[in-house]
């Protein structure tokens, strides 16, 4: 691992986080969630923290890239569409840039998904099909996606902080340190 740090302590440091997202379907909603974790339960320095997560939460959308290009793939090949291999990388680019400007709310990867499928030429009557596909399972995957783009987020903000030496030692090492504050 770059930052030397147990993967398993990593996601049980993070759980509270992943879970409001998980709930929430929303990374800019579990923004201060994330910021209090990774801050006082991994040791990330706010002045890293205070920059990474913030823009993590608004362009780097791993779970969405990866699911829009799933998505898009799946519709064409369920509705018989020829997909070449420029088509295919199309997809991918799209996807990509796609979930860059996509925003940290609900529901904004089903916009984007339009885009990818436009993109590749996907005739407008099919388009409505295969969204309605997709729009049946969607919530549970959004769900899903949020948590991936937020565990992308704290990590990057950790190998960030490892890497220009703003890596500390958790204030907070157990639930239960802090106890006796809420008491």
């Amino acid at each position: 691992t770059f930052t030397r740090y147990n993967p398993l302590t990593f996601l049980s440091k993070i759980s509270p986080a992943q879970l409001l997202a998980f709930s929430t379907s929303s990374s800019a909603a579990t923004l201060p969630v994330t910021m209090e974790r990774v801050e006082e339960h991994i040791g990330v320095h706010k002045e890293v923290s205070s920059f990474v997560l913030p823009v993590g939460a608004t362009i780097n959308m791993d779970g969405t890239s990866l699911y829009q290009a799933v998505a898009a793939v799946f519709i064409a090949e369920a509705l018989k569409f020829d997909l070449t291999f420029a088509g295919q990388l199309t997809i991918v680019l799209t996807a990509l840039l796609a979930s860059i400007g996509s925003a940290a709310v609900p529901g904004a990867g089903m916009v984007m998904l339009v885009i990818v499928l436009e993109a590749i030429g996907f005739p407008p009557d099919k388009l409505a099909i295969g969204l309605a596909l997709i729009f049946a399972v969607d919530r549970p995957l959004d769900m899903l996606r949020t948590v991936v783009n937020v565990t992308g987020d704290a990590t990057v903000a950790m190998m960030v902080a490892k890497s220009v030496g703003k890596m500390g030692k958790p204030k907070i090492k157990n639930w239960d340190d802090n106890l006796d504050e809420v008491r």
